[in-house]
């Protein structure tokens, strides 16, 4: 039976996840339909345009982690583009926001509704969402993602057998299909895929239910303006308050590194 604290929280107690585990095969099944059949333009596309990027977030050696989604701060994608006006070198804004609602009819239009019909029913509560892979020999390094105003919900849609895992403080939690785990990752982690295939995740940042919602969308407005000056390729989601602090490693790193030691 599974042990939840003030960073890893029962997702039962967040009703409204429900409806992304219930359809997790169908949710499965739209992304690896697109990574089969998406042309190299739209792989393309997506990887630039739909991924969010972060300058500060850094890895170990040179195994990758890859992104795309097509909710970001409560919008899709195509109306995140467009209301903030992102310019991308290969694509003007106007044609950038076309291509992602074509892109997101075709090949994710399941997940659209799913997203819809939770948001319609609870005041906008999902703020990202987007799928998140890890490549064979992922190492990331300790950081925050500093959005006190929201949690994170990890949907395992493909994950392989091994040590694939979240180290959160003095943790190590593992992904399962099918399955949802929920961390408040304001708190320092840094997980890791060390199998020889990929692991892909569906991430849906949600508001915290018990923070009065005027307060959580001013300081997610405010957050947001700030990402986007700094880095509008972050499509908000990461920023520079995400390096974790000297503390942090003295707390956490240190820890984890005695474990290594220990079973090394």
């Amino acid at each position: 039976m599974e042990s939840f604290n003030e960073y890893h929280l029962n997702p039962q107690e967040f009703s409204f996840l429900e409806s992304f585990q219930n359809n997790w095969q169908m949710i499965k099944d739209e992304f690896t339909h697109f990574i089969h059949h998406a042309s190299d333009e739209e792989l393309k596309f997506t990887y630039e345009v739909l991924g969010p990027k972060s300058k500060t977030i850094k890895t170990k050696g040179n195994a990758k982690y890859s992104a795309f989604g097509i909710l970001f701060q409560g919008l899709f994608i195509e109306k995140y583009i467009q209301l903030h006006q992102i310019q991308y070198p290969d694509y003007e804004s106007d044609d950038a926001s076309k291509k992602a609602l074509t892109l997101r009819d075709k090949y994710f239009s399941n997940l659209a509704k799913v997203i819809e019909k939770v948001n319609f029913s609870n005041d906008g509560i999902i703020r990202n969402v987007y799928f998140g892979t890890f490549r064979p020999g992922l190492d990331i390094k300790l950081h925050v993602n500093n959005n006190p105003h929201m949690n994170r919900g990890y949907l395992g849609l493909i994950v392989p057998e091994g040590d694939v895992a979240m180290k959160i403080c003095h943790e190590q939690l593992y992904w399962y299909e099918g399955k949802f785990m929920v961390l408040d990752h304001s708190y320092p982690h840094c997980p890791h895929n060390y199998t020889d295939y990929d692991r892909t995740v569906l991430v849906v940042d949600f508001f915290k239910p018990d923070k009065p919602r005027e307060e959580v969308i001013q300081f997610e407005q405010e957050q947001v303006a700030q990402r986007m000056q700094d880095n509008p390729y972050s499509l908000g989601v990461f920023g520079k308050s995400d390096k974790a602090r000297e503390e942090d490693f003295i707390k956490y790193g240190l820890a984890h590194q005695l474990e290594w030691d220990k079973a090394l």
